[in-house]
């Protein structure tokens, strides 16, 4: 059953409109800016794609077609969560994608502004590429050899600052079990924010190239038991704080053992998960 596009309330009050509906504007008109002629394309809820694929993909997709040029700065963050009618999480998660791939960069106190590319490494997997539990778990292994690297590196080369926010990401996630869409954008966004945290684009541009589904939390619906979920997510959350702590404390062994036994358990738990909804 298909699901409908988001619809965005009209600012006059009246009935909501298709954000797909709207016009954004002639190509060559300038920086984009608050209350300009930006509006974004319809963000719909695919079974494979996540709100944070879909406003990547939609601000890439601007970027190729020339509606947003290298040097344009684009809306706030409190705009852009409007105008596509997603969380914080999702537009975050989504910015810290095309960061990674070097087309945004963000200037503390001034925005976020298009790069002409290549400004960083790009790789990308397309979801649809990985279709099976089992091409899933291969994947994790991957991601054992390259994110345990990323929080040895990240204990040694993050700032202050980075840390903290990194620790408070970790303590925060999952506290929602009922939000599963939040739960998958918090876990990809912490993982980024890892990579990012090791002054190489390399590790940061790789991760960002898994789509969200690629993770096992975006599997929540293997859990038939709201009990199960949450629990699993307490879990998920220890790992986390577990991971962040020994970054902040620039514990680089301890963070690349934390890291490693995460991804491994997080393998064991979605063959578990996978096995118990084959049995019914």
């Amino acid at each position: 059953m298909a699901r409908s596009a988001v619809s965005r309330p009209d600012p006059q009050g009246t009935a909501p409109q298709d954000i797909a509906s709207q016009d954004i504007g002639s190509p060559g008109e300038g920086p984009a800016r608050p209350g300009g002629a930006f509006l974004p394309r319809s963000v719909a809820q695919p079974r494979r794609a996540s709100l944070a694929v879909q406003v990547c993909d939609d601000l890439s997709a601007r970027i190729e077609a020339g509606e947003l040029r290298p040097g344009d700065k684009l809306p706030t963050e409190k705009e852009l969560i409007t105008r596509y009618g997603v969380s914080r999480t999702v537009v975050r998660e989504a910015i810290s994608s095309l960061r990674a791939a070097g087309r945004l960069s963000v200037e503390q106190g001034r925005g976020m502004f298009v790069l002409a590319p290549p400004q960083a490494p790009h790789y990308r997997l397309e979801a649809s590429q990985i279709d099976t539990a089992e091409e899933m778990l291969r994947l994790i292994e991957v991601r054992v050899a390259l994110e345990s690297e990323a929080a040895w590196l990240a204990a040694q080369r993050r700032g202050e600052a980075q840390a903290a926010a990194l620790l408070q990401a970790a303590e925060r996630f999952g506290t929602d079990p009922a939000d599963a869409d939040g739960s998958v954008a918090m876990d990809r966004t912490f993982h980024l924010q890892i990579a990012g945290c090791c002054g190489n684009a390399y590790f940061e541009a790789l991760l960002a190239g898994l789509p969200a589904q690629l993770v096992p939390r975006s599997r929540l619906e293997l859990f038939r038991d709201a009990e199960a979920r949450a629990a699993y997510l307490r879990i998920l959350r220890i790992e986390h704080v577990q991971i962040a702590t020994a970054i902040l404390h620039g514990d680089a062994e301890g963070a690349r053992a934390a890291m490693r036994l995460h991804l491994l358990n997080s393998r064991e738990r979605l063959r578990e998960a996978v096995s118990a909804f084959a049995a019914g």
